[in-house]
């Protein structure tokens, strides 16, 4: 019903501004759907947040240790390289990336699948915000129409998720 309506116009929004701009937004969409397979994987993995964050962290670590070897092979790593400050910084991007993701996974086990889609929108929208009030950065009438027609869609999809969680809570109470 209402939650399909959205889609449609959600995608609609997304043709309007490949359109407009000549190309698909693919880096969006990109990241949209790493953010979505994410939260899929830990709102169904079997593992906890910790036990998960854990299995994340030694499967990109041989990657990740290869990477750092090959940039400082080459001259171009950063840590202890770039002054105190920068390498201070570096050590403390692990805590700074391990505590928002243990909490995202914690969360998301505990919301369901409408909501957890719902709030994946609040930051690219603060980003958003940001990038127009606060550093000015160019808003054309293409882009607020088509960003316009994907928030409408968020607002459809989000009352129609309200709604059925409502009536299926109804529907517990009058049973149970």
């Amino acid at each position: 019903g209402g939650q399909a309506l959205a889609i449609g116009a959600a995608l609609l929004g997304v043709l309007y501004l490949t359109v407009q701009y000549g190309s698909l937004p693919w880096i969006a969409l990109a990241l949209a759907g790493s953010f979505a397979g994410y939260g899929l994987l830990r709102k169904t993995a079997a593992l906890g947040s910790l036990e998960g964050y854990t299995l994340e962290s030694m499967i990109l670590f041989l990657p990740a240790l290869g990477y750092l070897l090959y940039l400082e092979s080459q001259g171009a790593g950063a840590y202890g390289h770039a002054g105190l400050g920068m390498t201070i910084l570096l050590s403390c991007a692990g805590v700074v990336t391990a505590v928002p993701l243990l909490m995202f996974a914690a969360g998301a086990r505990r919301i369901s699948f409408t909501l957890l889609g719902i709030l994946q929108y609040i930051a690219p929208s603060m980003q958003f915000t940001l990038g127009v009030l606060v550093y000015g950065e160019h808003l054309d009438t293409a882009r607020l129409i088509g960003f316009c027609i994907i928030w409408a869609a968020l607002g459809l999809y989000t009352f129609e998720g309200i709604r059925n969680a409502a009536g299926a809570a109804r529907l517990r109470a009058a049973a149970g």
